[in-house]
């Protein structure tokens, strides 16, 4: 047999770390030809190297009785015959971790092969030092997954035996001398039978004979090809033909500014660049990598067809085209993280972000057509602009120099997720402000002002958010600037990227507004949980824990909260009830019997001067059986509530209180708004244009009659009427407008 054929010493026992007393019996089977472990370990200790199995997955003609049987089927076979030698002490099935083809699902064996390898071991401590200079994006990845894979570096196996691939350039003499051909000109000058066309694959490179420098005789090549691997790390040099040609351009290009690829790719294409670069030229062939997660089912499990969880990527493009995708993977989550992907995670971004900015764009040109509004013919003043515009083109300056410090430090995440940021305030707050100054008569400085400050907003958009969403940035282009700029640049990515504009730059301003929005919002809340409408107006609101706002962003405060008036107030106690309970962690075991008394008291007490009292004097003193009781605050379980007359919301030291108190005065302007917006809706669902003027027709109680002759004038310029008729229509609509019955109509004039 093959171990007495070799005359090694075979079947005893060494010593390896690998084999644990804790799992199993603690010895294993060594196999030198079917494990990488075993291999070592029967190199280390001379031992024979028996295989068994043909290169066709058969059995060798050495094993008796299953000579020709494929492997995996001899499996029962060899224990029955074992156990028929009374060899076996046991036979028992266990399930343990075994390789499978990732395609098919077959089972496979390892199988050792003579193999070509470079020697990556001893160019260890040159590969971990290069690694040191890249810009890894995580950084964890240089000294984690990659750097310790280059920690652990082993001899890399070259060649293959397969028919594709780049031939292994090494010719070989009977004589035993080996020689790596170079160059194409080499193998000419070496070989008589070369033709000048010699394609460089097999068979035809099979072909060639070269003559051997040592003996004189004839070289054939060996039969292996090259690992693809060592094709893909030889990319910056092999694209150029370099060393051959193309030295300067190959040396004006290398390293490479960037790379990106998953993360499985630190054994694969990133290795293999840094390898050969560190063979030939002792640096690292990139200096920033993005590593990427990998993609996911909308389960967070890996897409396989196996699994028939992969989504077709050109349903998705088709259905909600290439940007939408592109913005998913921009935005979703930093790039090195998984991707949960589905057709609803991608509809999602799209709706907010590609949604918003396109509504945006479609209030502008609306606008623009009816006005037929030139930027060209137009310019910023910048002293005449409103607060709003002076906003605005801070935040878009602030914008432009976030998402190019962003995309300058390969953070193509926090980029992207504030430019949807800053469209989404654009519509919600700049346009949804300024919307009235649009609806103005004539072409004053006012209005000329937001068409402009809106121009410049999205013509710099459409540049800024280029790279990420070309097409709908392209498209935004066309339609701001193109449609009456002829001679600007033909395309958005043939432009300038945007830069900031410093006299544009107001931090107060921009910190003072978001300041504001967060009130806004507190009010808005506040209002919502008193079930007051929005639409009703209130007198004022109360603020504590905010500095004031200037005049002119007071104003746009109030308009926000539909309020008259904004106040101030050093603290926000006088707008909460307070009331106690006693803490029975602290409490009941030292007031024992007097503690029902004592919460009797506390549910008495007035909240207001109680509150005050504890924060004056640290305790809060009851008198009980003709004691003293003095109660701390951890003694005390305390509960605020809005003070009576009051909607109060609270949030990061913030306080906002409105007054819900309501005047007739009040009660009547509420009324004027829910009509307008009641004649507003009519006109959209009647089909009117923006600009077309109606005719209105009202009947309803004498509450809505009052009210309708009383504010004619506000309500006809609202909705555009040039007259308000007090009668019936035959198409009237009937609407309950705060308890009050009216019918109204309307009709294109």
């Amino acid at each position: 047999n093959q171990v007495e054929r070799s005359g090694k010493k075979a079947f005893y026992l060494v010593a390896d770390d690998y084999v644990t007393l804790s799992d199993g019996t603690g010895i294993v089977h060594i196999a030198p030809a079917f494990g990488e472990d075993d291999a070592r370990l029967g190199r280390r200790n001379n031992l024979p190297f028996v295989q068994l199995v043909e290169t066709d997955g058969t059995m060798s003609d050495d094993v008796e009785g299953f000579a020709g049987v494929f492997c995996k089927d001899a499996d029962a076979g060899l224990m029955d015959k074992l156990e028929a030698d009374a060899r076996m002490l046991r036979r028992q099935t266990f399930e343990h971790n075994y390789p499978h083809c990732w395609r098919c699902d077959t089972p496979l064996i390892y199988y050792a092969r003579n193999t070509w390898f470079i020697e990556m071991t001893k160019l260890r401590d040159r590969l971990v030092a290069n690694n040191q200079t890249v810009n890894w994006i995580p950084e964890n990845v240089r000294d984690g997954r990659f750097g310790n894979f280059l920690e652990n570096v082993v001899d890399w196996g070259l060649s293959r035996e397969r028919y594709w691939g780049t031939p292994l350039p090494v010719w070989r003499c009977s004589c035993g001398y080996d020689h790596c051909i170079g160059s194409i000109a080499e193998l000419k000058e070496m070989s008589d039978n070369c033709p000048e066309d010699i394609e460089l694959h097999k068979p035809y490179i099979d072909k060639i004979d070269v003559k051997c420098p040592q003996c004189g005789g004839t070289m054939h090549r060996v039969s292996e090809v090259i690992d693809g691997w060592f094709d893909s790390g030889a990319m910056p040099f092999a694209q150029y033909h370099y060393p051959f040609e193309n030295k300067e351009k190959f040396e004006a290009n290398f390293p490479s500014d960037f790379i990106s690829e998953a993360q499985d790719q630190t054994r694969g294409w990133f290795y293999s660049l840094m390898a050969i670069s560190t063979l030939l030229f002792d640096k690292s062939p990139y200096e920033n990598v993005i590593v990427m997660g990998l993609v996911q089912d909308a389960d967070g499990r890996k897409m396989s067809k196996h699994l028939g969880n992969v989504v077709d990527p050109w349903t998705v493009l088709n259905k909600q085209g290439a940007d939408a995708v592109r913005w998913y993977f921009y935005h979703n989550s930093q790039p090195w993280l998984p991707s949960r992907f589905s057709d609803e995670a991608v509809s999602e971004g799209q709706r907010k972000f590609m949604g918003t900015l396109w509504n945006t764009l479609a209030f502008y040109t609306l606008y623009a057509e009816i006005d037929q509004f030139d930027p060209k013919q137009h310019s910023l003043v910048f002293d005449t602009l409103s607060i709003m515009d002076r906003w605005l083109l801070a935040k878009l300056s602030t914008l432009v120099d976030k998402v190019d410090s962003g995309l300058n430090h390969y953070d193509i995440t926090g980029s992207a997720r504030a430019i949807q940021d800053f469209c989404d305030e654009l519509s919600n707050w700049y346009v949804r402000r300024s919307r009235e100054r649009f609806w103005a008569d004539g072409m004053e400085q006012d209005k000329v002002n937001a068409y402009m400050t809106l121009y410049t907003a999205l013509e710099t958009l459409a540049r800024l958010s280029a790279p990420f969403v070309p097409y709908m940035s392209e498209a935004i282009y066309q339609t701001v600037v193109r449609s009456t700029d002829s001679a600007a640049s033909e395309s958005v990515h043939l432009c300038s990227y945007p830069a900031a504009q410093e006299e544009w730059k107001n931090d107060r301003l921009v910190q003072d507004m978001d300041r504001l929005i967060e009130v806004v919002q507190l009010g808005r809340a506040a209002r919502n949980n008193s079930g007051m409408k929005n639409r009703q107006p209130l007198a004022r609101v109360m603020i504590a824990g905010s500095k004031p706002f200037t005049e002119e962003l007071t104003q746009v405060l109030q308009d926000e909260l539909n309020i008259d008036a904004a106040d101030y107030i050093d603290s926000a106690e006088a707008l909460l009830t307070y009331s106690f309970k006693p803490q029975l962690r602290t409490l009941g075991k030292r007031l024992g019997a007097l503690l029902p008394k004592v919460r009797d008291q506390l549910n008495h007490v007035d909240g207001q001067k109680a509150w005050q009292e504890l924060k004056k004097n640290g305790t809060l003193s009851l008198t009980v059986d003709e004691q003293t009781i003095a109660l701390a605050e951890e003694d005390l379980i305390i509960e605020t509530g809005e003070a009576q007359g009051y909607a109060v919301m609270s949030e990061n030291g913030v306080t906002v209180a409105l007054d819900l108190t309501l005047s007739e005065e009040l009660l009547d302007r509420g009324f004027v708004r829910e009509i307008i917006s009641k004649l507003q809706n009519m006109r959209k669902d009647s089909g009117f244009e923006v600009m077309d003027r109606i005719r209105v027709y009202f009947k309803g109680t004498d509450k809505i009659n009052t009210v309708m002759h009383t504010n004619s004038d506000l309500i006809a310029g609202e909705v555009l009427a040039v007259e308000l008729i007090h009668r019936k229509s035959p198409e009237a609509t009937e609407w309950n407008i705060n308890g009050e019955i009216s019918y109204l109509a309307v009709e294109r004039v």
